[in-house]
């Protein structure tokens, strides 16, 4: 039986992804060879590089406006040292909103490389909330922020006014939702999410910002190499990459992206109306800043663990459990998880409420 997957990533993908990505495993294009073992360089792959970047591009509607899209590899935790490494000047400045653990990482990585000033922090408060009021230094060479922090349930809603280039970690939001990704130079997100397997990571950058760093950049590191070289610099994550195009094609046969967010907002106000109208559990961030991605709430009481345990595990519910960092649940309802499972998880939480009364 199929499970009711809230898995935090690696996440659910769509059925048919699986079903057209397990083909390619056995037999690609009917070129009596799989996925797995053909060349990056045969033109059958070449071919698939191509259109999942131009995909990419299409469903963010940045086709035609300056912008490439590569897939690397390394995750979104290779793009927090590929970043300052291409966008802050020698003797430069970046500034970060810290919103939760990754972008707290990201600040880490950004600070050999120059001043890095943090322009807001939820740390003290565990993140509950996205920082509102902040202003961003004129001069800094970009302004960093992380759209949706998984671990702890919180996404952006609003993105600030400024002129300086905006990088922006979507890692688990990206093809969510809509937004204007024009306001943004540098988009990066790990595929593992809404787009894929773990093992690539999808970057796009408005080609423009590229080349003003006045240092001298490791090929591997270099956005300009690698887009040159069409995102086969190295080998690429050849089956990674596969089934996020499968993905996209996906993602744009449903309408694109205006129509998962429709399903996605449904989602998500389900599950939030049951944890906020349940006595026995509560949520856990600020609900004006409350992920669609990923919902976080703990039990009121503790002595109720074991019970709820038992019944999302008998209802085939699969990774609900919070992050090891913050404990509690964490339902993860990325683009794929059909709304009939976020149903089965309240329906577990109503079952719960009136087994204890």
């Amino acid at each position: 039986m199929k499970k009711h997957n809230f898995s935090a990533g690696p996440c659910i993908l769509p059925q048919e992804v699986f079903e057209k990505a397990s083909q390619a495993v056995l037999d690609f294009n009917g070129m009596g060879l799989s996925i797995l073992e053909i060349s990056h360089r045969d033109k059958a792959f070449v071919a698939v590089m191509e259109e999942a970047r131009a995909l990419a591009l299409e469903l963010l509607g940045l086709t035609g406006k300056g912008y490439q899209a590569v897939f690397l590899q390394g995750g979104a935790s290779m793009e927090f040292l590929r970043v300052p490494y291409n966008l802050m000047k020698v003797d430069g400045k970046a500034a970060y909103l810290d919103t939760g653990t990754w972008a707290n990482n990201a600040i880490k990585e950004a600070k050999p490389f120059g001043e890095t000033v943090v322009v807001a922090s939820s740390k003290s408060d565990n993140y509950v909330y996205i920082p509102k009021e902040y202003s961003i230094p004129s001069d800094a060479d970009y302004f960093h922020c992380t759209s949706n922090n998984t671990i702890f349930g919180t996404q952006m809603r609003s993105f600030p006014e400024t002129n300086v280039p905006i990088v922006c970690d979507m890692s688990s939001d990206i093809f969510s939702r809509t937004l204007d990704f024009s306001k943004f130079d540098l988009i990066y997100a790990g595929a593992q999410k809404n787009m894929g397997p773990a093992g690539t990571t999808l970057i796009v950058v408005k080609e423009e910002i590229l080349g003003k760093t006045g240092r001298a950049i490791p090929n591997i590191m270099n956005y300009q190499q690698h887009i040159e070289k069409e995102s086969m610099y190295n080998t690429p994550a050849v089956f990674a990459v596969y089934t996020s195009l499968l993905t996209l094609q996906w993602l744009k046969n449903l309408g694109g992206i205006a129509a998962i967010e429709k399903v996605n907002e449904a989602k998500a106000k389900l599950l939030y109306e049951e944890i906020d109208r349940n006595p026995l559990f509560r949520g856990t961030t600020v609900k004006e800043d409350r992920s669609n991605m990923n919902a976080t709430f703990v039990l009121n009481d503790e002595n109720h663990k074991e019970l709820f345990y038992s019944m999302w595990k008998a209802a085939g519910i699969s990774g609900i459990t919070g992050h090891r960092s913050v404990g509690g649940y964490r339902a993860s309802m990325y683009n794929a998880l059909p709304i009939g499972s976020v149903q089965v998880l309240v329906d577990v939480m109503k079952e719960l409420e009136k087994s204890i009364q």
